[in-house]
C-alpha cells in the first residue's frame, strides 16, 4: 500500500508504539489520524508531527466504548474521511494469574486490545470495502502463540485478537482490503512501568531476545504495511522461538514454564 497521502489512523496513538508509528507514517507522507484516551498526550504527538510538516487530526476517544468508538467514527468520516490504513494498536492489562484476577480487571483485559480492536474495525470496514482499498493492521504479542504461566487473562485477549485479524482477513479476501498481523516481543515503553509486576513473569529464557525500541517498531509496521504482508514477527530472534513454539509446542511450553512464573503453594 502506498503510504504518500494515505490517511492513516492509528489508536494508542499517545505514546510508545502508536506515537511512533504515527510520527514514522507521517514522514513517509500520510496523513495520520491519532485516537487515545487522553487528549494532552495526543496533542503533544500531533505537535511534533505538525512541526516536522505533516498532517496530524487528534481524537480522543475510550475505544473499550461501542458507543463512544461509533460516534469518533462518524466525526472522523464527515471531518478527515474514511482511512484508508487503520492500526489497532491500543493495548492493556497485567499478567496475572486467574486467581490474582478480579472480573473487572478481566473484563478490562478484554476491552483493550481485542474489543477496541473490533469496534474500530467495524466503524470503518463497510465504507472501506465499498471502496475496494484499505489495510487494517493488528499489533499483537507473542502472548497470541506461546503458552506462559501467570498471565493467562493478557494471554486470552492476546489469543482472541489473533482470532479476530485471522478470521478478518479470510472474511475480507477478495475485498480490495487487507489484514496485516505485527507481531512484536518486549518493547521499550511505559508499559511494564504502568503495569508493575508484569516484567518480572517474562521467562527468563526471554532475555535473550533483542528489546525493540518503539521507533524500530514503528519502521517494521510501515514497512509491513506499504508490503502488503499478511504477517510479520520481530525481532527474527522472537519469529525463530514462535516457529519452535509451532514445531515442538510441548517442549516449548515446558521451557517457559521452568524459566517463567512459579506458582506459590498457596496463592493469597
Amino acid at each position: 500500500m502506498e503510504m504518500r497521502n494515505a490517511l492513516a489512523l492509528i489508536t494508542g496513538a499517545s505514546g510508545g508504539i502508536g506515537a511512533a508509528t504515527a510520527r514514522a507514517m507521517a514522514a513517509a507522507g500520510a496523513k495520520v489520524v491519532l485516537l487515545a484516551r487522553t487528549q494532552s498526550k495526543l496533542d503533544a504527538v500531533a505537535a511534533d508531527i505538525r512541526t516536522a510538516g505533516g498532517e496530524a487530526f487528534v481524537y480522543p476517544c475510550d475505544l473499550s466504548d461501542a458507543d463512544a468508538v461509533n460516534a469518533t467514527a462518524e466525526r472522523i468520516k464527515a471531518e478527515v474521511g474514511v482511512p484508508d490504513i487503520l492500526v489497532n494498536n491500543a493495548g492493556a492489562g497485567r499478567w496475572l494469574a486467574v486467581e490474582e484476577t478480579d472480573a473487572e480487571e478481566a473484563v478490562a483485559m478484554m476491552s483493550t486490545p481485542y474489543f477496541a480492536a473490533f469496534f474500530m474495525t467495524r466503524a470503518f470496514v463497510h465504507e472501506m470495502v465499498r471502496r475496494g482499498s484499505g489495510r487494517i493492521a493488528n499489533v499483537n504479542s507473542p502472548m497470541a502463540y506461546l503458552v506462559i504461566p501467570g498471565a493467562t487473562g493478557y494471554a486470552a485477549c492476546r489469543c482472541a485478537l489473533r482470532g479476530f485479524n485471522d478470521s478478518l482477513r479470510a472474511e475480507l479476501r477478495g475485498t480490495g482490503v487487507g489484514v496485516t498481523h505485527l507481531v512484536f516481543g518486549e518493547v521499550t515503553s511505559d508499559y511494564f512501568e504502568n503495569n508493575p509486576g508484569s516484567h518480572e513473569r517474562i521467562p527468563s529464557i526471554g532475555k535473550m531476545i533483542p528489546v525493540l525500541t518503539p521507533e524500530k517498531t514503528a519502521e517494521y509496521i510501515v514497512r509491513a504495511i506499504a508490503a502488503d504482508k499478511d504477517e510479520i514477527v520481530r525481532p527474527l530472534m522472537m519469529k525463530m522461538i514462535l516457529i519452535f513454539a509451532r514445531l515442538m509446542p510441548r517442549t516449548s511450553a515446558w521451557l517457559n514454564a521452568r524459566t517463567g512464573w512459579q506458582r506459590p503453594p498457596l496463592l493469597p
